[in-house]
């Protein structure tokens, strides 16, 4: 029985059996025919791996092109370890909602932890890789996580959940689909890895350099994701980033045009059962006697802006609801945001809410305006301010829009004319004369 389960027949017996599960599980969003087409490459490299691996240049290519990409990756998702944070506790938030599980609650709360483990993984597996050390432990993580994100990118874009993936960060924003197809080809190229792993050798012939190599590496990988949840992004790609004005931020560009959207709906036949996707231009809402509404299925784009806004959904309000978005923006001169995106989960510690006193004190001597911005209750705010003794005014605003803004709870924001000049995380809130002397020229 043993040798028969490591024949190439069992092999193949075993992988087109998956192969067809899949082809007939596959929800109607994707097309029948790039399902088999991928379906049928991974079928041809597995079952044909005694002729593929013949080519090792076929392995190192896609040695190289995995393990480039996966550094890059782990390092664009740990340069914002608090944003990848953010996007996969939406995704966990989403699985909750379709399926009830409970133990998707229980991962959204470890979100964070989660992120910082998958941005060191991605960069220490795409290391290992390329020094070619640990082959096969480092294939089969590889192929684990890859597999995990193609479910997750496959979902998004199939049920149109999470709009964008958050697999570059903000560095470079993929739609759901082309992230799965990102994933696709990966799968594609590990399996060809699997297939010719027994080229893949050490870089160099001294295992002490090879171990020395991963050993720094790995220190890095796991440090990074660290220092930038603890700080700010190294690199902010955001449209609130310093040297980017708000303003320009919500204006369309020369070229603008808005995004097509169709909303799509299931009717079933009451004569023969038949449940039959419409659209709202030719949905039968007329035709009573045949056909009745039964769900919608939401919208689903067709074109996507041209040339949009970089900054949408910026609307900041009083604490009695009026818009003051414009009278803010309008400031001019220098003027300073703290955001907290929540209060009850902002840092608590009383020496920094000690600080945040001092500096809003001395902003108000030199008649600089500070506003704090939160998307917490008006009740919210009362007990928060009476419990740190906060006297500045706040604003309120959406939360997403204000993870958005700045990766800390509170953060500090210098603006000057509508344009962000500096930022800071709460560990290094800066002292008011500082900031005066650096950026307030």
């Amino acid at each position: 029985m043993k040798k028969f389960l490591q024949t190439r027949f069992f092999k193949f017996i075993l992988s087109t059996g998956l192969a067809v599960l899949l082809f007939f599980i596959c929800p109607p969003c994707y097309s029948k025919m790039w399902l088999s087409i991928v379906l049928l490459t991974l079928l041809i490299f597995i079952n044909g791996s005694h002729f593929f691996a013949r080519f090792s240049w076929l392995t190192h290519f896609c040695r190289f092109v995995v393990g480039g990409l996966f550094i890059f990756s782990g390092w664009i998702k740990a340069n914002d370890t608090v944003g990848f944070g953010y996007k996969l506790e939406e995704y966990f938030e989403v699985f909750k909602e379709a399926t009830g599980w409970g133990m998707f609650d229980a991962f959204a709360h470890i979100a964070q932890p989660l992120a910082t483990v998958i941005c060191i993984s991605e960069m220490v597996l795409g290391c290992l890789l390329l020094i070619g050390i640990w082959r096969n432990i480092t294939l089969w993580l590889l192929m684990l996580q890859i597999v995990f994100f193609t479910f997750l990118t496959f979902y998004s874009a199939c049920y149109n959940k999470v709009t964008t993936c958050g697999c570059f960060g903000d560095f470079l924003v993929l739609k759901p689909w082309t992230s799965f197809v990102k994933d696709l080809v990966l799968l594609i190229l590990i399996t060809v890895l699997f297939v010719g792993r027994n080229n893949i050798n050490p870089l160099f012939s001294r295992n002490a350099i090879n171990l020395g190599i991963a050993f720094l590496f790995i220190v890095y990988s796991v440090w990074f994701p660290i220092y930038t949840f603890r700080n700010l992004p190294v690199k902010d790609f955001r449209a609130y980033a310093p040297g980017k004005s708000i303003c320009d931020g919500l204006k369309p560009g020369p070229n603008f045009k808005p995004a097509v959207y169709e909303s799509r709906f299931i009717y079933k036949n009451l004569k023969n059962g038949e449940k039959k996707e419409f659209t709202d231009k030719n949905m039968p809402w007329q035709d009573t006697l045949t056909w009745a509404y039964e769900s919608a299925l939401g919208s689903v784009e067709l074109a996507p802006a041209v040339d949009a806004p970089k900054i949408v959904d910026f609307t900041l309000s009083d604490l009695d609801g009026n818009n003051i978005t414009d009278s803010i923006l309008a400031l001019k001169g220098y003027n300073f945001y703290i955001i907290y995106w929540n209060l009850d989960k902002a840092e608590q510690d009383p020496s920094l809410h000690a600080k945040i006193n001092d500096f809003y004190e001395l902003a108000k001597k030199n008649n600089i305006r500070v506003t704090a911005i939160t998307s917490s209750s008006s009740e919210q705010i009362n007990d928060f301010k009476h419990k740190h003794n906060a006297l500045y005014d706040f604003a309120s605003a959406d939360g997403v829009v204000l993870k958005t803004m700045i990766r800390s709870n509170p953060g500090l924001m210098l603006m000057q004319d509508c344009k962000v000049i500096a930022n800071w995380h709460y560990n290094n809130w800066p002292s008011f004369s500082e900031t005066k002397d650096m950026h307030m020229k």
